[in-house]
């Protein structure tokens, strides 16, 4: 697995302020104004449009200008990379963990016959 990966690191840092992972989520029911988004918190519109600007460097959303309107999309792809990377990473240690608990209850097995 290449360990240099900085579209990725983007994302999970993007992924790492709860307000931000809050906007992603509500992008998943679909597209909102920023003002939309930013009502639900008690942060000025400025400090959150710098959560919008980390959000789309992380490659999880996408605006546009309607009118005077700035709207986010969320852009489905950079979840996809997340979800791979930890499906991954989920796949082997799940695969070691399997093969310790074998491990575990052949030596318990050994030790009962060994009594």
């Amino acid at each position: 697995m290449e360990n240099k990966q900085p579209q990725l690191d983007r994302a999970f840092a993007a992924l790492s302020d709860p307000t931000r992972r809050a906007v992603v989520a509500r992008l998943c029911l679909g597209e909102a104004s920023v003002s939309e988004l930013a009502a639900p918190f008690s942060i000025g519109l400025p400090t959150f449009l710098k959560h919008i600007r980390v959000l789309e460097d992380g490659g999880f959303l996408e605006t546009r200008k309607a009118g005077r309107v700035r709207v986010c999309a969320l852009k489905p792809e950079a979840l996809r990379r997340t979800d791979t990377w930890l499906s991954e990473h989920l796949r082997i240690w799940t695969a070691r963990l399997d093969r310790m608990d074998a491990h575990i209850q052949r030596r318990k097995k050994e030790t009962r016959k060994d009594e």
